[in-house]
């Protein structure tokens, strides 16, 4: 399991104003990006390489 110690966390960008219904990101630890749900932060959070989380966005970005 991934140590998220000094994660900087901000709400995803693409979650808009919609009832909560929220994830944050971080991405500030080195060779490490993690997903959780804003409304649990003290739950699980989703780990992700840079490369496959880069790999993620530009998948959903382009409809896949």
């Amino acid at each position: 399991m991934a140590k998220l110690t000094g994660a900087r966390w901000r709400k995803s960008t693409r979650s808009g104003d919609n009832g909560g219904n929220c994830v944050e990101v971080t991405d500030n630890l080195p060779g490490l990006v993690a997903v959780r749900d804003s409304k649990d932060p003290a739950g699980p959070a989703l780990t992700f390489t840079p490369v496959a989380w880069t790999n993620f966005v530009r998948a959903t970005r382009s409809g896949h």
